[in-house]
C-alpha cells in the first residue's frame, strides 16, 4: 500500500503534470549524455587534462548518487511541488553558471550544484506523478510514459552535444537547459498540485553527510592518485579517511531507526546480488562511455560533431531494447535476462578493447550497439529483482537504492578506468593503448559479473506482500515497460 499523501489545492491537470514531470526528467537524462560529446572541446578550451575531465563528469554523478534517496524523503516531507521546482531552479541556474565557467575548477563547482538540483528534481518528479495517479494500473501507465518520454534525453544527448559543441563550443550544451528550465518553472507554478507524505521519515543527515564525504574521498583518491602518486601521503590519507567514514556510515545506519539505507535489506540474497550487479552496470557503462567521444576525436581523428553521431548506437540501442527487457524478465526470469545482458555488454566492451585508429567505423558501431543492448537488457530487470526482494511498502525504497548503487558504480567507473588510462600513459603507452586497457578491464569485470548473476541471481521467495510492478527509480535509465514480473 502506498504511503498516505496529503494534497493541497485543486486537482491538477494530469496531461500538464505528466508533461512537466517528463520534461524535467528528460532534462536530467540529457545532461547525462550531452556532456560526453563535449569533453574533447572542454579539454582544449579549458586547458585541462584527463583528471579535470573526470571531475567534470564525476562531480555531477557523485552528488546525484549520494543525495538521491535523501531528495525523495525531502520531497515527501516538505512538499513535492516545492522540492521539484526548487530542483529545477537550482539545476537551471547551475547550468548557466557552468556555461560561464572560465576554468575547469569553476565548471566542476557548477556541476556540483547541478547534481544537487538533479537529486531534488528527479525523485520529486516521480513522486508528483505517483501522487496524481493513485490507482495502480493508471500509475503504472503514467510511469511508463514518464520513463519512455524521458528516454528521449538519453538518445538525444550525443547528437545534441555534437551539434551544439561543433557550432558554438562546449558552453552551449549547458545553455540549452535555460529555456527548458524557465518553461518548467512557469508551467509548474501554475499547474502542479502540492502533495506531501505526513508520515515520511526524518532526513538522515548523519548518513547523508558520511556517505557524501566517504565516497567523495574515495573518488578523489582514485582520480588524483595517477597524477599525485598512489603512495603520496595525500592519496593514502584520502583512502584511509574514506574507509573510516564509510565504516562510520555503516555503523550509523545500523543504529538509526529510520536510516536512508536500511542495511537489513541486504540480508536478502536477491536484493544484494541485484544491487552488486547494478553497481557494475554503472561502473562499466559510465566508465566506458566517458571515453567514447575521446576515442573518436583523439584516436580516429573525427570532428566533435561526427564523434557525437558515432557514439549514438549505444544510447539508441538502450532506448530501443529497454521497453522489452521487463517483458523478457517476466517470461524467462531475472537470472536469464540479466546474465544474458551482462554477457552481451561484456563482449561488446571486450570487442571495443581491440579497435584501433585504422579500424573502420563499419567495424566499430556494432560493438557499441552490442554493449548498449546488453546494458539495456540488464538494468530494468535488476531494478525489478531488487523490488521483488522486498515488501510492497518498501518497493519505492528498493528502486531508489538500485538507482543509487548504479550511480555510485558510475562514479567509480569514471575514476578507476581513468586511472587505468593514466597509468598506462605513465608507463609510456599511447592514449589509444590506455583506452584499450580501460575497455578490456570494463569488459572483463562485466563478464565476471554475468557469471556471478548466473550463479547467484536465483529466484528467491518474495517477501510477504512483495510488490511486483517494475517501476523505474528516479534517475534510472529509461524503460517504457512496467510489466508484472513473475
Amino acid at each position: 500500500m502506498a504511503a498516505p499523501t496529503e494534497a493541497v489545492g485543486s486537482r491538477p491537470n494530469r496531461a500538464v503534470l505528466l508533461t512537466v514531470t517528463c520534461l524535467g526528467q528528460c532534462m536530467v537524462l540529457l545532461d547525462n549524455t550531452i556532456v560526453g560529446a563535449a569533453l574533447p572541446d572542454m579539454q582544449h578550451r579549458l586547458h585541462t587534462q584527463l583528471t579535470g575531465l573526470q571531475w567534470i563528469v564525476d562531480a555531477y554523478v557523485l552528488l546525484v548518487a549520494m543525495l538521491l534517496l535523501s531528495g525523495g524523503v525531502f520531497a515527501d516531507r516538505f512538499g513535492r511541488k516545492r522540492v521539484y521546482l526548487a530542483g529545477v531552479a537550482v539545476f537551471t541556474v547551475a547550468s548557466v553558471l557552468c556555461s560561464l565557467a572560465p576554468s575547469a575548477g569553476w565548471l566542476v563547482a557548477g556541476r556540483v550544484l547541478q547534481g544537487i538540483g538533479a537529486a531534488a528534481l528527479s525523485p520529486a518528479s516521480l513522486a508528483l506523478l505517483a501522487a496524481a495517479y493513485p490507482q495502480p494500473r493508471e500509475r503504472v501507465k503514467a510511469i511508463g510514459l514518464w520513463a519512455g518520454f524521458s528516454g528521449i534525453g538519453l538518445a538525444a544527448g550525443p547528437v545534441a552535444g555534437g551539434v551544439l559543441t561543433d557550432a558554438f563550443g562546449w558552453p552551449a550544451i549547458f545553455l540549452v537547459n535555460l529555456p527548458i528550465g524557465v518553461v518548467l518553472l512557469l508551467a509548474g507554478l501554475r499547474s502542479l498540485q502540492e502533495t506531501r507524505n505526513p508520515s515520511a521519515p526524518p532526513i538522515d543527515v548523519p548518513g547523508t553527510a558520511l556517505s557524501v564525504l566517504g565516497v567523495g574521498l574515495l573518488t578523489y583518491g582514485l582520480i588524483e592518485g595517477g597524477a599525485r602518486g598512489w603512495t603520496s601521503p595525500l592519496i593514502l590519507g584520502s583512502f584511509t579517511a574514506a574507509v573510516i567514514l564509510l565504516a562510520a556510515f555503516v555503523a550509523v545506519e545500523a543504529r538509526r531507526s529510520a536510516p536512508m539505507l536500511p542495511l537489513r535489506l541486504f540480508r536478502r540474497r536477491l536484493f544484494t546480488v541485484s544491487n552488486i550487479a547494478m553497481a557494475v552496470v554503472g561502473f562499466a557503462l559510465m566508465g566506458s562511455s566517458f571515453f567514447f567521444s575521446q576515442f573518436f576525436v583523439y584516436v580516429q581523428g573525427s570532428s566533435i560533431l561526427r564523434a557525437g553521431l558515432q557514439t549514438l548506437p549505444v544510447s539508441l540501442a538502450m532506448v530501443i531494447v529497454s521497453p522489452f527487457a521487463g517483458r523478457l524478465a517476466a517470461r524467462y526470469g531475472f537470472r536469464i535476462v540479466v546474465t544474458t545482458g551482462l554477457a552481451l555488454a561484456g563482449l561488446g566492451l571486450l570487442a571495443l578493447g581491440t579497435v584501433h585508429a585504422e579500424t573502420e567505423y563499419g567495424n566499430v558501431w556494432w560493438r557499441l550497439a552490442l554493449a548498449g543492448t546488453g546494458f539495456a537488457l540488464a538494468m530494468s530487470p535488476l531494478t525489478g529483482a531488487a523490488i521483488q526482494a522486498v515488501s510492497a511498502k518498501e518497493g519505492g525504497l528498493a528502486s531508489g537504492i538500485s538507482s543509487t548503487t548504479r550511480q555510485i558504480g558510475a562514479v567509480l567507473g569514471v575514476a578507476l578506468l581513468g586511472a587505468i588510462v593514466r597509468a598506462r600513459q605513465s608507463e609510456g603507452a599511447s592514449f589509444e593503448t590506455g583506452l584499450n586497457s580501460a575497455f578490456l578491464t570494463a569488459g572483463v569485470v562485466t563478464l565476471a559479473t554475468a557469471v556471478f548473476t548466473g550463479l547467484w541471481l536465483a529466484r528467491s521467495r518474495p517477501a510477504k506482500g512483495s510488490g511486483r510492478v517494475l517501476a523505474p527509480a528516479a534517475g534510472d535509465c529509461p524503460t517504457a515497460d512496467n510489466q508484472t514480473l513473475s
